[in-house]
């Protein structure tokens, strides 16, 4: 760098001169004044070039914050249409084709309490927010725990190769939630989950994605791994996507959950003879994004005692609008019947078993709405509501079917330095059972973040 050849030339060359120079000036030698004088100005001149050098070291060093804090802010909220790898990860070339790294190392500290009954410590939802998993009916044995987890911290690679069809560009994404080995005792163990794995030349992307039926803008900000997922839609899957300019298309990976005649224990069919269809218009510009979405299924279940299915859909809206000044309004709201998994988390099932051993679709609506303001110096503060509703047949699905889930939210979130992040976040959520019981979440949690 400039810095260090320019330092050094002071060191030697000008500073060892100019004492030279000084040593034959006291020692009378009037010829050299004149050295001595010029000596300084190149002194004088190296001395502005290390202080030009310092500045633009310092210009250098503020971008790059800025830029890892507007990497960091994007990573809250993905959007779902990019195409391309991520030009904006770090990187190196092998071959022709470049590759990209990048992250966080994150830790979520939860301090949980339950009006009614328990969550048990190796579940999913002690790690992030599940609105169906919310314990009722336990007759008030309700609970309090904390938990410190390191599990959504996350890595992934990007690669873009130069054909004669085009780029091919790829991501391969992963964490450790859900992680199905590990435990609390010693070692803390656990196994990392492909979050996303797709590759995409021109229009087509194959692999694992999330549905072109979540717009990911919607998502708000959150201290926590997840917050508002009660009216959110929300799913990961392997699917097969063209874009056509605004347009989406997808057929995607069909699953079916199926509550049993007279209520009771979940049935996940993974069946389904056609996969789930999605369409998407997304409509975008300097006041944010929105996009239309339209889900067609085709439910079914195959068993003992029942081999049945019925046709499921939903529509929905979701965006996000910059309301200018650091602030931005996130929503979604969809409706339809048998959406099933892909709103709530699965905390409404997509179809109910009749008593006639067929299939009916379950009707459901909700959304979310969720605002963020910028209070300047890497503050802000992120506020949200989302709920879900479900319109059971309560012959067929019996009282314990879940009726409706609700949750706040707040969250106040610090950058202390670029890709260094402190949160705080209260959250409130209930769940409603059909029979009028319910059961209620408090939770608060502390995080720190680190992106790469």
């Amino acid at each position: 760098m400039a810095f260090g050849s320019t330092f050094k030339r002071v060191l030697y060359s000008g500073a060892g001169a100019a004492a030279l120079s000084l040593v034959s000036a006291g020692a009378g030698v009037a010829q050299d004044v004149d050295a001595l004088e010029a000596r300084i100005a190149e002194l004088e001149a190296m001395i502005g070039a290390l202080r030009d050098d310092l500045a633009e070291v310092r210009e250098t060093s503020e971008q790059t914050g800025d830029r890892v804090i507007e990497l960091e802010r994007r990573e809250t909220a993905p959007v779902a249409t990019t195409a391309a790898a991520s030009p904006d990860a770090n990187g190196f070339m092998a071959g022709n084709t470049r590759v990209g790294y990048g992250g966080f190392i994150d830790l979520d500290a939860h301090a949980t309490d339950l009006n009614d009954g328990q969550i048990a410590p190796t579940s999913i939802a002690r790690d992030f927010y599940i609105p169906g998993a919310i314990p009722v009916g336990a007759g008030n044995a309700g609970d309090a725990f904390t938990d410190f987890t390191a599990q959504g911290s996350r890595f992934f690679f990007t690669t873009e190769t130069p054909t004669d069809f085009g780029p091919v560009t790829s991501r391969l994404e992963f964490d450790f939630l859900g992680s199905p080995g590990g435990d609390e005792r010693v070692s803390n163990s656990y196994n990392p989950r492909m979050r996303v794995a797709w590759a995409q030349v021109g229009n087509w992307r194959i692999g694992q994605d999330w549905s072109t039926f979540q717009n990911t803008s919607a998502i708000p900000e959150s201290a926590s791994f997840l917050v508002a997922s009660d009216g959110m839609i929300f799913v990961r899957q392997a699917q097969i996507r063209y874009t056509a300019g605004n347009f989406q298309f997808s057929v995607e990976n069909p699953d079916t959950t199926v509550t049993p005649f007279g209520g009771g224990g979940r049935i996940d069919a993974g069946q389904g003879a056609m996969p789930d269809l999605v369409a998407r218009y997304n409509h975008a510009g300097d006041w944010g994004n929105l996009s239309l979405s339209a889900l067609a299924r085709d439910l079914a279940v195959d068993g003992p005692g029942v081999e049945a299915n019925t046709f499921g859909w939903g529509l929905a809206v979701q965006g996000r609008i910059e309301l200018g000044e650091g602030s931005d309004l996130r929503f979604s709201l969809a409706g339809g019947e048998g959406m099933g998994r892909y709103i709530g988390l699965n905390a409404v099932n997509g179809a109910v078993v009749t008593a006639s051993n067929e299939l009916d679709a379950i009707p459901s609506y909700g959304g979310l709405v969720a605002w963020r303001q910028s209070l300047g110096e890497g503050r802000r503060v992120s506020l949200g509501y989302s709920h879900l509703e479900a319109d059971n047949d309560v012959t067929l699905t019996g009282l314990s079917a879940t009726r409706r889930v609700y949750s706040a939210f707040g969250a106040y979130l610090v950058t202390l330095a670029p890709g260094v992040t402190v949160g705080a976040e209260v959250l409130f959520g209930e769940r409603e059972l059909e029979s009028g019981e319910s059961g209620s979440l408090s939770r608060f949690t502390f995080s720190t973040k680190y992106s790469f």
